[in-house]
């Protein structure tokens, strides 16, 4: 078996424990603000803005301390935690944290100043801080434990958040949220102690990822399937998938401005970053036997995602429905198991996140603005205000994919990566680009063009703060599409040794051409490539599946 991912030999670690501190700043921001005297609400925010932004500076640190073209852990913090089992506090960050981390320490300082609360500033600002702690410590846990509580964590926040600040029927979406993931995390909690102790056999019970990873031999192949089935429900609700996604278009509906920018941004990316670091990295046998399906469940979703978008009537509804196609796309790639699909997906991940969470944003100012979401309501917006459809048109040309912008790129390497594996999924994948032109074009259309009635002839221009707010939202956009290489450059590492790992231990082989190109295929297969493709068929050299007719 060749070295697994992630457990590179020499993993970088440094003396000056950031990733502790990156977990630890906002949850003693959290701390301080509930100890700010309620009536100083100003205060409250300053602080919490601060220990955000401070997060945000400490993400961007470990980016610049990140070593380019290395697939194993950096950074590495380790600290035992319980002896018996064996629980640490293990932390480490590679190409595939590294940017859930990033993005979290920008969207969430974005997010305190774009969109405040309209009461109860205080606790408001404590459940946002304490919400960023655990989500920076499910992206950055090597301990599988650690990672479940990081992840339950977050549960309470947002459900606070959504219950507390929310629309109408919050109440309601809160709870809905809150059961849903809890079950689904019930399913993970008895996979996660399962795993460990069958791999204990015996011996001293251990939670550590790579331990659990690196000895592929000590379950039966059925018992994978299995325990990656555990995990894999947990994952996804959190996506979520079809059929499991019914939970978000309610609450990214009904919770704040903050909650929604936030739920999309970083809180959806737990489900699809868990598939990869858990899912197939735990289990790469069941993960190739469980792929077609969930490409498929991800297809679904994509056009399923799409239609349902272009029914709604509430634009915050749509852009809830915009967020399950995008998801279906950032699936496909993960479930294709090649270096191209993987590596796309997790730049989509993070351009998902920019582009949503913008969009959530300036819908949210929609609504300060004119106290009604209803596309039937709002009508030729672009006249009032020139700037605001301005920046309007960027983020949406974004999320339909856009040469140019980060959209573009992410679902172009996703579909070039998936056709190599699961052709006819991405050719009906491919349908749900043009259903997203339709549906957000045609909302665009709606609100912005056309000549303003009275309510929507005095709409207010975007103020310069929320300009300020918005620009480095806008700015990556472009920057990511106009030049990804950075990104994909601290990616690939990872994936490529994720991709090996998952061929050491099952059946599945990569063709040679998601990695190298055409070139490094003979003359004589690319024309039984051909053939193969001209027949509907799949070229025998390239895929080798596992044993379950895949």
């Amino acid at each position: 078996m060749t070295a697994p991912l992630l457990a590179a030999e020499g993993a970088a670690s440094v003396s000056f424990p950031i990733l502790t501190v990156l977990i630890v700043t906002p949850a003693v921001g959290a701390l301080v603000v509930a100890l700010v005297n309620r009536r100083r609400s100003d205060v409250a925010k300053q602080v919490a803005v601060l220990f955000s932004f401070a997060t945000g500076a400490l993400s961007i640190g470990a980016l610049a301390l990140f070593k380019t073209g290395e697939a194993g852990f950096q950074l590495v913090e380790h600290a035992r935690w319980i002896d018996e089992p064996q629980i640490a506090w293990s932390l480490g960050l590679d190409g595939i944290s590294l940017w859930m981390v990033v993005l979290t320490g920008i969207l969430f300082p974005i997010a305190m100043l774009g969109a405040p609360p309209h009461h109860d500033e205080k606790p408001f600002y404590a459940w946002l801080l304490l919400l960023e702690a655990g989500c920076l410590g499910a992206f950055l846990a090597k301990d599988l434990f650690l990672f479940f509580v990081m992840f339950e964590i977050v549960l309470v926040p947002m459900y606070f958040l959504i219950s507390g600040w929310g629309y109408d029927d919050r109440k309601y979406a809160a709870t809905k949220f809150f059961l849903y993931t809890m079950f689904g995390s019930a399913f993970m909690l008895v996979g996660i102690i399962s795993l460990a102790y069958l791999h204990a056999k015996g011996g001293p019970v251990t939670f550590d990822l790579q331990t659990l990873a690196e000895n592929q031999g000590v379950i039966a192949k059925s018992t994978g399937r299995w325990l990656f089935l555990s995990f894999a429900i947990a994952f996804a609700i959190k996506v979520p998938l079809f059929p499991f996604h019914t939970w978000l278009p309610d609450a990214h509906t009904q919770a704040p401005t903050a909650g929604s920018v936030i739920l999309a941004g970083v809180l959806l990316k737990l489900g699809t970053y868990g598939f990869i670091r858990f899912g197939i990295y735990l289990f790469p046998e069941a993960a190739v036997w469980a792929a077609p399906g969930l490409v498929t469940l991800g297809v679904i979703g994509i056009v399923y995602g799409a239609v349902c978008a272009t029914m709604q009537r509430d634009l915050k509804r749509l852009v809830a429905y915009s967020s399950v196609a995008h998801l279906g796309f950032i699936a496909l790639g993960m479930f294709a198991l090649t270096t191209q699909g993987l590596s796309g997906s997790v730049f989509q991940m993070v351009a998902h996140g920019l582009s949503t969470g913008a969009l959530f944003m300036l819908v949210g100012m929609i609504y300060d603005r004119r106290h009604t979401r209803q596309i039937a309501a709002l009508k030729g917006l672009q006249k009032p205000a020139p700037i605001f459809a301005a920046v309007f048109t960027v983020v949406m040309l974004a999320s339909i994919g856009m040469p140019g912008l980060n959209g573009f790129v992410g679902e172009l390497v996703i579909l070039q990566g998936s056709f190599l594996t699961r052709r006819w999924w991405t050719v009906v994948a491919v349908t749900g680009v043009i259903l997203a032109a339709l549906y957000l074009l045609w909302a665009y259309q709606r609100v912005f063009h056309g000549t303003p009635d009275d309510e929507n002839a005095s709409f207010p221009e975007l103020r310069f703060t929320e300009g300020l707010v918005m620009a480095p939202l806008v700015g990556l956009i472009v920057f990511m599409g106009v030049y990804p290489k950075p990104i994909f450059d601290r990616i690939e590492p990872t994936v490529a040794h994720l991709v090996q790992h998952v061929e050491d231990n099952s059946d599945y082989r990569e063709p040679g051409v998601a990695q190298e190109g055409e070139d490094v295929v003979p003359e004589s297969e690319r024309q039984g490539t051909d053939e193969a493709g001209d027949d509907g068929g799949h070229d025998e050299a390239a895929v080798t599946t596992s044993e379950g007719g895949h």
